[in-house]
């Protein structure tokens, strides 16, 4: 089947921030008392940064302890940590292949959407010289459902222009590939199978993605 549109999502498809994530929440952990393990960490991909906290409170078996706005607190502390580390991003981090992939898919006529849980995903668009290839930029900011509810990709598709059959997205997380498959969309994981279990078709990145499989030239009239 011949698409449209193609929707990322940012860490760990895009570029490499996913360690940074796990450092700050790492810390955070510290701070509370307990360890939290780049195993425990795989629960958080995709999930919104409130959800995320909930998790790591759970992990450290504080889940009910804290109020609404001590929670809000943590996760803003958390964020400013991230972001620190961010600040300095460049072109560097982009995983292998995204920058030819973007740049193959634009000249095909493809239109291109970010649908990131990221709050942050404007500012790491910019950093790594990225952001003048999207159509659309649909973050943490436009939704009020996290993955996998299929919401952000959904806008996604309407802030293209196009119906959700008509786009492949790419993710590297289950909630993700789940919220693509609820939007009716072909969900493409990128990493192991085992890992990814609703996705459409695997692959180890994205330099393995048969570009001509979902987006063939188009042929001249």
């Amino acid at each position: 089947m011949k698409y449209d549109g193609a929707i990322f999502d940012l860490d760990g498809v895009l570029v490499d921030t996913a360690r940074y994530h796990y450092l700050a929440w790492k810390e955070l952990a510290h701070k509370l008392g307990f360890e939290f393990t780049p195993e425990q960490n795989e629960k958080l991909k995709g999930v919104s940064r409130m959800d995320s906290l909930n998790l790591l409170l759970e992990t450290g078996g504080m889940k009910d302890r804290f109020s609404q706005e001590e929670k809000e607190k943590m996760a803003a502390w958390k964020n400013c940590r991230y972001v620190a580390s961010i600040s300095s991003m460049d072109s560097s981090e982009l995983l292998e292949g995204t920058l030819e992939l973007l740049n193959k898919l634009k000249a095909r006529g493809i239109k291109l959407a970010l649908g990131s849980s990221s709050k942050n995903a404007p500012l790491i668009l910019k950093s790594t010289g990225i952001s003048p290839l999207f159509d659309a930029v649909i973050d943490g900011n436009c939704v009020t459902r996290a993955k996998p509810d299929p919401q952000i990709f959904l806008l996604a598709a309407k802030g293209l222009g196009l119906p959700g059959n008509r786009c492949v997205v790419f993710e590297d997380a289950e909630a993700g590939l789940q919220a693509a498959k609820r939007g009716g969309m072909c969900a493409v994981g990128i990493g192991s199978r085992k890992d990814l279990p609703s996705a459409d078709a695997v692959y180890r990145n994205l330099p393995q993605f048969p570009l001509g499989d979902y987006f063939p030239r188009k042929s001249r009239s």
